[in-house]
């Protein structure tokens, strides 16, 4: 497939990028990039080709989260049993005294409206220190689907029941490990490859020019990671600044792989205008993850990539 992409893809403020590919449409789910008393629900972003993109919004039924009102972020999705399970953040919570954390919706389409699965939130407690935000799901090969989470630096890993409603005690009876790699503050995303458990995460501070991505893999969604890499520095002050909190698209007839995130401007000072990317993502002899230019235009024509500014 040839196609264009022109960076960012949308004008308008948005963030927190997770990338699937769902009933052979392209998707981005994303945080509405607004204060946090403004954040009130989320959109996606659909494509057919990767070139033109149609903004989806208030792709939450709010309605079945009456405690969630406000910090409304970083959503995550995944396919299940023919149904699409919905995580995201609410709240911005500081204790369990306060409702909300990460919360769980189910559709039967992969754009939604998603409502309520449970009633309640999926994770309202601080485990080893994490704040119950940033979740990523991820589906191995045998169809486990495993759930990633947490800021303050830290970041958890668990295991979802077949419904999809909890989490499940791991071996040791706990409901979550911690697995924080070095150098994390949030954002863990999580892909396969040749056998191997690819993490990425993002560190620094998401309002600066500091934010970036770094990724590591392993033999297991546990880990431990190695083989270290920075894959989205914190920008060269003139194209952007401040790349982050990624996601992904892989195109296996073509074996090409693409990093989704968002950055900033360096000439926007204010931390919220964030804007969505997509870049390409290569990979050297060592399985590690090579730097990603950024780019403001490239395509993919014949087979190969074209960068055009």
């Amino acid at each position: 497939m040839d196609f264009k992409i022109k960076n960012p893809i949308s004008e308008g403020w948005y963030a927190d990028p997770e990338a699937r590919i769902y009933e052979g449409k392209y998707i981005i789910y994303a945080t509405k990039s607004l204060p946090f008393d403004e954040q009130k629900n989320q959109v996606c972003f659909v494509s057919e080709n990767l070139t033109d993109w149609e903004m989806k919004d208030y792709i939450i039924d709010m309605s079945g989260f009456p405690w969630a009102t406000r910090a409304i972020w970083a959503p995550t999705a995944i396919e299940k049993n023919g149904k699409y399970y919905y995580v995201f953040a609410s709240g911005d919570i500081h204790s369990t005294d306060e409702m909300g954390g990460l919360e769980i919706a189910v559709s039967d389409s992969p754009t939604g409206p998603f409502t309520t699965l449970t009633g309640k939130p999926l994770v309202n407690e601080f485990y080893n220190g994490a704040q119950p935000i940033d979740a990523h799901l991820f589906k191995d090969d045998d169809g486990t689907v495993y759930l990633f989470w947490g800021g303050w630096r830290h970041c958890n890993l668990g295991i979802m029941s077949e419904d999809m409603t909890a989490l499940v005690p791991l071996e040791d009876g706990k409901l979550c490990r911690e697995i924080t790699p070095p150098d994390y503050v949030e954002g863990p995303c999580m892909f396969k490859k040749d056998g191997k458990y690819y993490f990425m995460w993002s560190a620094g501070n998401w309002e600066t020019g500091t934010y970036r991505v770094n990724s590591a893999f392993a033999d297991s969604p546990f880990g431990p990671f190695e083989n270290y890499t920075n894959v989205l520095n914190s920008g060269d002050g003139k194209l952007a600044n401040g790349p982050g909190h990624n996601g992904s698209f892989y195109l296996p007839d073509d074996d090409l792989w693409i990093c989704v995130y968002h950055r900033h401007r360096p000439d926007n000072e204010d931390g919220n205008a964030r804007f969505m990317c997509l870049d390409v993502m290569r990979f050297g002899e060592d399985g590690k993850i090579l730097p990603v230019q950024m780019t403001t235009e490239w395509e993919y024509r014949d087979g190969k990539v074209n960068i055009l500014q």
